[in-house]
This record gives C-alpha cells, sequence and structure tokens, in this order.
C-alpha cells in the first residue's frame, strides 16, 4: 500500500474508532453481512467457492513485495472476531520483506458470503487451497491468529507439500473446549450473539488487549455494526456456526503429526478460550493458560518453538507488533 492511502485507511478507522461512545450508542453504524462501505488497507478480490451447492465469495487481498520479491508468499489467516483488514501492519512488514501476501477472509468472515450453514477447518482449508490455486500459489508459509491457527493446522495437516512454515499467534485450540465447556445448541448461541449490547461488545474486545488504546475501538464497532445492521439475524446465526466449529472441531490431538516448522507465539496476559462464558469461574480459571499451554504444545510437535511476549494480551501483531515482527523474523530466517 503507498504510504498516502495507508494514511486514508488509518484516518478513516481512526474516526470510526475514536467516536465518543454516547454518540455511537445513539448513532451506531450499521454494517451489511459483506461489510459494504468498510476500507480495507489493500484492494479487495473475490473468488468464487462452493458450499453445499451454494455459489458463495471469498474475499481476498494479493499484496506483491513492496520491493524486490524472495519468491516467497505468506498466507494470513484470522481470528474468529476479525478480517483480514487487522493484519496491515504484518502484512506491510511481510511485503517489505520481499513476500507477496494472500490475505483471505474465509466463508462466514470479514467481507466474504455469510452462509447460514454449519462451517468446518477442512472446508475453509480446501477453499483456501482452491485460493491458492487460482492464484498460482504452490507453497505458502502460513501466519495465523486465534481461531486462525486451527486452520492453519488443519491446512497443515491436508496440505504439507503446501506448507512452508506454521506461525500460530495468540492460539486458540491448544485445548479441547468440549472437555470443560457444556454443549450449546446453535438456537441458543444465536439467540446470545444476539443480544449482544453495545456496552457487552465493547468489554469483550477490550478483553483482547493488555493495554487499551482508542485505535482498538474499530473492531468493537465492527461486531456492533453487525448487530445493529440489517444483516444482524443472518450474523448471529453465523457466530453460532463459527462458534460450533471451533468448539466441535479439535486439533490439539493432531499437533504430533506436524512436519512442518512451527512457531507459537502468545502474550502472557491473554486468557482466550472457547465457552470461557459458559461455565464457572473456577472452572474459566484452568482455561486459556497459554504460559502453560504453549510449551506443551510445543513439546508435543517435531519441530516447533514457542516464545511467551511478557504483558501482552490476545493479539500481539497490533498490542506488540515490533516484538511480534522480530520473532517472526527470526523464524522466518532460519
Amino acid at each position: 500500500m503507498k504510504s498516502g492511502a495507508m494514511f486514508r485507511f488509518l484516518a478513516i478507522l481512526l474516526l470510526v474508532s475514536s467516536m465518543p461512545l454516547s454518540a455511537a450508542e445513539s448513532a451506531p453504524e450499521p454494517l451489511g453481512a459483506g461489510m459494504e462501505g468498510f476500507p480495507y488497507p489493500y484492494p479487495v478480490h473475490y473468488f468464487p467457492v462452493t458450499l453445499e451447492d451454494r455459489s458463495l465469495q471469498m474475499a481476498y487481498m494479493d499484496v506483491p513485495p513492496s520491493g524486490s520479491g524472495n519468491g516467497r508468499t505468506a498466507l494470513l489467516l484470522h481470528g474468529r472476531n476479525f478480517g483480514g483488514y487487522y493484519w496491515e501492519p504484518t502484512i506491510r512488514f511481510l511485503s517489505e520483506a520481499g513476500y507477496r501476501v494472500v490475505v483471505p477472509d474465509q466463508v462466514g468472515f470479514g467481507k466474504s458470503s455469510k452462509p447460514d450453514l454449519a462451517l468446518s477447518f477442512h472446508g475453509a482449508a480446501d477453499q483456501t487451497r482452491q485460493l491458492l490455486d487460482h492464484l498460482a500459489v504452490g507453497k505458502a508459509t502460513i501466519v495465523a491468529h486465534s481461531m486462525g491457527s486451527m486452520l492453519g493446522v488443519r491446512f497443515s495437516l491436508m496440505y504439507p507439500d503446501r506448507t512452508e512454515k506454521l506461525v500460530l499467534e495468540g492460539p486458540i485450540g491448544l485445548e479441547d473446549y468440549r472437555l470443560k465447556v457444556p454443549y450449546a445448541p446453535h438456537d441458543e448461541l444465536a439467540r446470545e450473539a444476539r443480544a449482544m449490547t453495545r456496552e457487552a461488545t465493547d468489554k469483550f474486545f477490550r478483553g483482547y488487549f493488555a493495554h487499551w488504546k482508542p485505535d482498538y475501538q474499530v473492531f468493537a464497532n465492527v461486531a456492533w455494526g453487525w448487530n445493529a445492521g440489517p444483516d444482524a439475524d443472518l450474523m448471529a446465526r453465523v457466530a453460532s456456526h463459527t462458534y460450533q466449529m471451533a468448539y466441535e472441531q479439535p486439533v490439539v490431538y493432531e499437533f504430533p503429526r506436524l512436519r512442518t516448522p512451527v512457531l507459537l507465539v502468545a502474550g502472557n496476559r491473554d486468557r482466550s478460550a472457547i465457552g470461557r462464558n459458559r461455565v464457572s469461574p473456577e472452572v474459566r480459571e484452568t482455561m486459556g493458560r497459554f504460559i502453560e499451554l504453549v510449551p506443551a504444545t510445543v513439546a508435543a510437535m517435531p519441530d516447533a518453538r514457542g516464545e511467551i511476549l511478557d504483558n501482552v494480551g490476545h493479539i500481539p501483531h497490533l498490542e506488540a507488533t515490533d516484538r511480534f515482527h522480530a520473532e517472526l523474523q527470526r523464524f522466518l530466517q532460519q
């Protein structure tokens, strides 16, 4: 992205994120299911995919190296409550390092189609493989965040010949949530998502960060914009599907099967876990303990190392950008 375009993008995000809460509550900015009108940091393209005989669109950014390329591609996979737009600092970092950077919004997320259908990591991995085929990308280094890490693991297991290296940032899925969190049916989860208030939404997103900044408000605004928008009921049902995907399809038992080099990076203030709100405080205290989960996961894999970043929450690439990129650079240069 050219510097002028980048500054315009950041200015728009800051304008949205700096709105006083009272003003945002009285006049929220509604969002349609496709995030129409919401700016992404680089041009967005659309790739056709099919799910249960439905024709859908997968949105993606395809960013070339900003200088001389190194012939490699990085594939960035977003978390459950985000889309590709929040990867802007890492896209720029990798592009300047010579990488072509492909950033899809998975089906059900971001600017991609939102089908009211059950979703799976296997299906998302296959759709991502189709996108790489379309873009003539043979092999990629995967950088995956949060629930995207579960997809990154699934992709690497399904397509080891397409995976050069795997980076798991703030990865959920290092534990089996079914062992502690009671099952909730689709309709119940959808009702809960639809009932989220502006205050509850803001509190939820503030919990992702050890140190909140006004710049981060845009992420809560997107979630609230969907809940205040014309497709709110659909978005609540889609949120239920994405929750059930993470809850019902664990990858933790398959880490020993990974044969690609893996880097795990997590913040020591991160306690993210699927279903934390559905358990007692005593059980909640045992979940999302990344300072214990990361070493245990590294020990389970043939070729992996882990880094715990001090005083950082769930999204190191935003909250500790330089430290995250330094770890990423060391790993990529090995």
